[in-house]
């Protein structure tokens, strides 16, 4: 059921049994296509050209169910999901839920997910930025768990809800959380990031 194959070789991060997820991706591609959508263009390419290659990165920034579905989990059909991620330039790690709503077990187990298949799509080969994910306050001592110091890091602006001034000030301390803890030299950002949050990183260096 947790796949404790795809973590032999893991480090965990003490306390919280996460595993580290390295950054392996060297170069970040200009252009990011959904998981959803790289389904589909594996289904076109591949009968015709099984060497086929697209220049993009595969994203997770879409409902969990079209990854993580009955039918369709990366958790439950790692192989598939390897098989067509080879033919991308490499992935954001995938976001599994971890909404404020969400019961604190959930929101744990979803962290975990992320870094074990980030770490075993790693190990097999495949270029990782590690996307990131956090709630309010009590996810903090967890949220940012595996992921290395420095690295590059991305995340999701889209269904985020900052666009809601209510909203703004969780999303803006959980960010500026992230980068006490992890002080990622690049940040990718899917979404809009016309923000001010995201001018006073830059004004900082990242």
């Amino acid at each position: 059921m947790w796949n404790a194959y795809m973590v032999k070789a893991a480090e965990f991060v003490i306390g919280s049994d996460i595993p580290v997820c390295p950054c392996t991706a060297e170069i970040i591609s200009k252009q990011l296509i959904s998981f959803a959508d790289a389904k589909h263009l594996h289904k076109l390419n591949i009968k015709t050209d099984p060497n086929y290659h697209i220049d993009a990165f595969a994203h997770f920034y879409i409902d969990d169910q079209k990854f993580d579905g009955p039918k369709s989990s990366i958790w439950f059909h790692p192989s598939g999901t390897l098989e067509l991620l080879r033919h991308f330039n490499g992935i954001i790690t995938a976001g599994f839920s971890t909404n404020a709503d969400f019961p604190d077990p959930i929101k744990r187990y979803n962290t975990y997910h992320m870094r074990v298949l980030g770490f075993w799509l790693a190990s097999n080969g495949i270029p990782v930025i590690n996307n990131v994910h956090w709630g309010t306050e009590e996810t903090w001592d967890y949220c940012f768990d595996g992921i290395p110091y420095n690295s590059t890091a991305a995340i999701g602006t889209a269904a985020s809800g900052i666009r809601k001034l209510e909203n703004r000030p969780d999303f803006e301390l959980g960010l500026f959380k992230m980068v006490e803890v992890l002080d990622p030299k690049t940040i990718i950002v899917y979404g809009s990031a016309n923000y001010d949050c995201f001018r006073v990183l830059a004004d900082n260096g990242i």
